[in-house]
């Protein structure tokens, strides 16, 4: 005979093992999750991670912020409770163990948050460029390897797949050896398109960015440069800078360009806050054919005979954090990726000897 109250019980009972599964899978999901702190909220790319916390792609376990607006502001607009800050590293580390520390303040600050980390077996990644300083990048370099821990550098155009499709086609030798490579990165300027003040404060501040255009944009080429090259570094670095706005930027450069010099090739990188938008792209010119990455997701191909726009496969990871987790579970090494420690020690030596060339007007061996 129908028995409605069965039926019902049956509906509760199956409603129930739903929600206990659900539950279980959202445990199963937070415990995959990379679990992180945060050093500093100054630098404007901490909406990166941010938005992916709004997204439960990662979970927070502290932010490390001393001013007070700035934690306010965070505070409203991504709904963070008052739990999550403290108002310095040291004592954020005493309280969490984050699987990672992902570092948004000043470049000359870096050092200071892997010294906090590196005793305590935490790796760091930090918004490119590594350092302001070769000196600093060494001392980096020093505790990676006394204490065993990544040092990464996290670039928005490590994730582009159309720059891992040319990493992929010249490593095939389908345009033949490397000849010349051209990267272009810049825009407007950072005041022209809304940064804010506390970005402002320091990304224009010759000691704590290390310089301006020439460091803020020349680091892409160097670091892409580096990659293609397989980690070698160049011979000579030769740099020209410019303050096309000093009134606007008044302390730094605001367009440089760096000639690198490679026993076989040649690269040079072209980095503004003078551009009418903003421009990431690369060229690489190789012995019989040449590839234009326009964007994160065009590419073109030019034989002699023959142009064409490429399919673009989608990369291997998509942004930082599934590659971060990557690295720390040990699924990969970094060797010369473009986040690896190797390759941005290169970076700095070079952002050095360009910042010296344009200084004193001369040509710089490395």
């Amino acid at each position: 005979m129908f028995s409605v109250k069965r039926v019902y019980a049956s509906g509760i009972r199956s409603a129930l093992l739903l929600t206990a599964f659900l539950f279980m899978v959202n445990c199963l999901n937070a415990q995959q999750l990379l679990r992180v702190a945060v050093a500093g909220l100054t630098h404007d790319h901490v909406h990166n991670i941010m938005n992916q916390y709004k997204r439960k792609e990662v979970v927070i376990l502290g932010i490390a912020e001393s001013d007070p607006q700035l934690v306010a502001r965070y505070k409203k607009s991504y709904q963070l409770p008052d739990s999550l800050f403290y108002t310095n590293l040291d004592d954020l580390l005493r309280h969490v163990k984050p699987d990672a520390v992902l570092a948004y303040n000043a470049i000359s600050e870096h050092l200071a948050v892997i010294e906090a980390c590196a005793p305590k077996g935490i790796s760091v990644m930090v918004e490119k460029p590594l350092t302001t300083t070769v000196k600093d990048a060494e001392r980096v370099a020093e505790l990676a390897k006394k204490y065993n821990i990544h040092v990464l550098t996290n670039y928005e155009t490590t994730w582009y797949n159309s720059n891992q499709q040319i990493k992929d086609i010249v490593a095939q030798q389908s345009i033949g050896d490397i000849r010349k490579m051209i990267v272009h990165s810049g825009h407007q300027g950072p005041k022209e398109i809304g940064c804010s003040k506390d970005f402002l404060q320091w990304l224009t501040d010759p000691v704590k960015n290390g310089g301006g255009a020439i460091r803020d944009f020349g680091c892409y080429g160097a670091n892409l440069m580096t990659w293609l090259m397989n980690g070698k570094a160049p011979i000579a670095v030769t740099a020209v800078t410019h303050r096309i706005k000093p009134n606007v930027y008044p302390k730094v450069d605001d367009d440089a360009t760096i000639l690198l010099e490679y026993a076989d090739a040649t690269g040079i990188v072209e980095a503004s806050w003078n551009w009418p938008f903003g421009i990431k792209d690369m060229e690489v010119f190789g012995v019989t054919g040449y590839l234009h990455a326009l964007n994160g997701n065009t590419l073109q191909q030019r034989m002699k005979d023959k142009y064409e726009d490429l399919p673009v496969k989608q990369a291997a990871y998509k942004d930082n954090l599934p590659y971060l987790a990557d690295v720390l579970s040990g699924k990969i090494k970094p060797g010369n990726d473009l986040s690896s420690l190797e390759n941005n020690i290169i970076v700095v030596r070079i952002l050095e000897a360009a910042s010296k060339s344009a200084r004193e007007g001369k040509r710089i061996v490395l």
